[in-house]
């Protein structure tokens, strides 16, 4: 998809698909009929007024997620028109645009067009305090949607609501849809051009990388292995500014790596350790990005239910959104260090896996009494956390699908937040409320700690049911020494059980995006 923008006027555009993001005037609930605003009566002409009378008649009023496609009625102009709801202007958030990208991709796909035109914010009276707000972030000081923030979330929802997956099929899934091609972000006139061509590229490039990590996450087990994924990383290395060493089993076992090593023994597909380093600051300390990646996760031999299991591929979401990260980091260029780790492992039963009751030792000598071996994504973070620290880093945070309880505890709407420094907290709560990719904090008391104490080794591995989130979370707590640390539980994110505007079923990419800007936040 090649992705660009012009100056030019609504009703003169010749495009398949021109679409409309808009906002409700009214900003009430209640059945309004919206105006017709004067800047788009030469649209309504070429429209042959029914985009006034769609109006009129209340049948758009620009609810959120509502949408109306209307056709030209003579030979110049846009063929057609999709009107996109995105709720009350004095409401309006870069998700909703996100939304409404997603919605654009997915129309283009249904009337079977390869191109399509979209109307920036302020061409489309979407946004028009944006340019006033400041082109920096995602909010002005205001609280308003930046110019910048609205197009960058309006090109990323186009780049993921058209993603497609199609390369275990014989044929693709809907032959007669062309792929999105061509994409136009149109404006009224140049001012702001600038904003708008940086927002486009920061756009394409975040949602590109999420699309590569949800391909990462959606290939099963039986192809992204292990060294799969080293492979992708190793790809990238050579393709962007990326130093990428991998580690074997060889150099685990010199490292000392007990934990990571023990979840990987029922397997016959060896295990990696992938590290990536992007150099883009100097001598500076880096931050550290964490992912685990336990490619395919049957319990070991606690072993899981069978229903659902097939589910367990995308025990390496938190290693795709690591890796797609690092992808749009070195794109993107800040000025920063940052170094990505990703532990990955296959937990299969055999007679050489790992044991109820055995005790293992960890990379930084710790010991830890495994009660269930399907508690052992926490294993392979404890190993990472403790190597990150030869790199003396400013923060580092880790990303992992860790517990079933995070979905109990917030459904699939939010990823669990913890960690030990309160600013770091409030960095990546910021970055996840700019990202669309939103956190919600757990505590970390020390009362918890309790529940992981072991009768014969330094801790357990399990804390059992009662705050399973928040007891993974301590036992991470304890390989971190004393670096700022955040920990993400995403698996009530990394997958989709439903569509949404931009969010085919499958795997989501969640992360790359969170990651991604608080790097940013942290480098400027």
């Amino acid at each position: 998809m090649k992705i660009t923008s012009r100056v030019g006027s609504l009703s003169e555009i010749e495009t398949p698909l021109l679409v409309i993001p808009w906002c409700q005037e009214s900003g009430v609930e209640e059945e309004v009929a919206e105006p017709l605003p004067e800047n788009l009566g030469d649209l309504d002409a070429a429209l042959g007024g029914t985009l006034g009378r769609a109006l009129t008649a209340g049948d758009f009023r620009a609810k959120k997620r509502q949408s109306l496609l209307l056709y030209r009625m003579g030979t110049q102009g846009p063929q057609r028109v999709l009107l996109i709801g995105v709720g009350p202007r004095a409401a309006l958030v870069a998700e909703r645009l996100r939304e409404a990208g997603g919605q654009a991709a997915g129309r283009a796909r249904e009337v079977a067009v390869a191109e399509l035109c979209v109307a920036a914010p302020d061409a489309a009276g979407g946004a028009r305090e944006a340019r006033e707000a400041g082109e920096a972030g995602g909010a002005g000081g205001d609280g308003s949607l930046t110019l910048e923030a609205a197009v960058r979330a309006l090109v990323e929802g186009l780049v993921l609501g058209a993603w497609r997956f199609d390369e275990f099929r014989s044929s693709p899934e809907s032959p007669d849809s062309p792929a999105l091609e061509k994409v136009e972000i149109l404006m009224a006139d140049r001012a702001g051009q600038g904003v708008v061509s940086a927002a486009v590229q920061v756009g394409e490039v975040l949602g590109r990388a999420q699309n590569f990590a949800r391909e990462l996450a959606v290939r099963p087990g039986n192809v992204a292995t292990p060294a799969y994924l080293a492979e992708q990383a190793q790809a990238l290395g050579k393709d962007l500014d990326l130093e990428v060493t991998v580690l074997t089993p060889h150099a685990m076992r010199e490292e000392g790596m007990g934990a990571l090593l023990a979840v990987a023994a029922g397997s016959d597909e060896e295990p990696r350790f992938i590290v990536m380093e992007y150099k883009g600051g100097g001598k500076e300390a880096p931050l550290v990005l964490v992912g685990k990646g336990v490619t395919f996760d049957s319990g070991g031999l606690s072993l899981k239910p069978p229903a659902g299991m097939e589910s367990m591929k995308y025990d390496m979401s938190g290693a795709a959104a690591v890796i797609g990260a690092m992808k749009a980091i070195a794109e993107l260029g800040p000025k920063v260090n940052v170094v990505g780790l990703v532990p990955s492992v296959e937990n299969l039963p055999s007679a050489h896996s790992m044991r109820p009751g055995d005790i293992i030792r960890a990379h930084s000598g710790t010991t830890i009494e495994v009660l269930n071996t399907d508690a052992e994504g926490r294993l392979i973070l404890a190993d990472a956390l403790s190597y990150a620290a030869r790199y003396e880093p400013k923060a580092m945070v880790d990303a992992a699908t860790l517990t079933g309880a995070a979905v109990i505890a917030l459904g699939h709407h939010a990823i669990v937040l913890m960690g030990t420094e309160p600013d770091l907290l409030e960095q990546l709560q910021e970055a996840g409320e700019r990202s669309g990719e939103r956190v919600w904090q757990l505590p970390l008391w020390e009362e918890y700690r309790e529940q992981l104490k072991s009768d014969i080794a330094d801790i357990k591995n399990t804390g059992g049911r009662p705050a399973g989130t928040i007891t993974a979370g301590m036992f991470l707590r304890e390989f971190v020494g004393s670096i700022p640390w955040a920990h993400l539980d995403i698996a009530g994110t990394a997958w989709a059980n439903e569509a949404g505007p931009y969010q085919p079923k499958g795997p989501t990419g969640v992360g790359v995006r969170l990651f991604t800007e608080w790097v940013i936040g942290r480098a400027s």
